[in-house]
């Protein structure tokens, strides 16, 4: 069975949905999508789902017609994506294939991926609070380092960073990094090159949220910032589409003077609406 690395998301999906689509060829995508169907399957006790388990069973797990009513799919149609065929797979389908076998979130991001298709559970999802680990992480690194939310809205970060934002992160509050850069005046003093880093910042989130596009508080969001800033809906109506990369950032820091970093950026394979950012100084 071909292999996927799985902690390799970005909350767009676009490039990974590329990716696979050339590494694999459309009978090679259906039948890794069958065996990973049929094995879930397998795995699946009877019992755990409200079934007798039976003594006359032939085949560990569940049966393929017990699969295809607890997916709300005719048996023909489960059988032939099992089988590999040649159909066509909505994501609503993929949806009942993943709450119907009971699939782990993980299992759930994995069969989409092999589907090649988006989950439309991103567009809806209630944003969670990060959880204990993560702070402890930002904490304990011994750089500048924050947490973004899906809509870049700063969750936690450490005191380095706290220093180094000056004017963005020593705020109360839950700051937001798209407001700080295009409605702060203290941004264009801060971060060298301002227009070429404002101009990026807008295509990054524009690639990151292509899998939020019916999130009204994204809307919301967009809407303000097009408003409230010219550059930013100049930026935004150019329909530039880029993923976030780390790389040299530097800055005019009113207490540290001319500042170089590199920029490190992590998707968190378990949290991907979170995303993680360290600053690594240079000489």
């Amino acid at each position: 069975m071909h292999k996927i690395d799985i902690e390799t998301y970005d909350l767009a999906g676009t490039r990974n949905l590329v990716e696979i689509r050339h590494k694999y060829p459309p009978e090679n995508q259906r039948r890794a999508l069958g065996e990973f169907l049929r094995a879930h399957r397998e795995r699946v006790a009877p019992e755990t789902l409200g079934l007798a388990a039976g003594t006359r069973r032939r085949t560990p797990g569940l049966r393929r017609e017990e699969a295809a009513q607890l997916c709300g799919l005719s048996v023909t149609w489960y059988t032939w994506i099992e089988q590999g065929r040649d159909v066509s797979i909505s994501p609503s389908t993929l949806a009942r294939l993943a709450r119907g076998l009971r699939m782990s979130r993980a299992e759930r991001v994995y069969l989409f991926e092999l589907a090649g298709k988006l989950d439309p559970e991103w567009a809806s999802d209630i944003l969670e609070d990060i959880p204990l680990p993560v702070l402890a992480c930002v904490d304990a690194i011994d750089a500048p380092a924050y947490v973004l939310d899906r809509y870049w809205t700063a969750r936690r970060w450490n005191a380095k960073a706290k220093r180094l934002f000056a004017g963005w992160l020593d705020r109360d509050g839950m700051p937001n990094l798209l407001r700080f850069v295009f409605l702060s005046s203290e941004a264009r003093t801060l971060i060298c090159g301002w227009e070429e880093r404002a101009h990026r910042v807008a295509a990054e989130f524009r690639a990151a949220t292509t899998g939020h596009v019916d999130d009204p508080a994204l809307h919301r969001l967009v809407d303000e910032l097009h408003r409230e800033s010219a550059d930013f809906a100049r930026f935004w109506d150019a329909q530039a589409v880029l993923k976030r990369e780390g790389g040299e950032r530097t800055f005019n820091h009113p207490c540290g003077g001319f500042l170089c970093f590199r920029q490190i950026s992590l998707t968190m394979a378990n949290w991907p609406d979170f995303r993680l950012t360290m600053l690594l100084a240079q000489d």
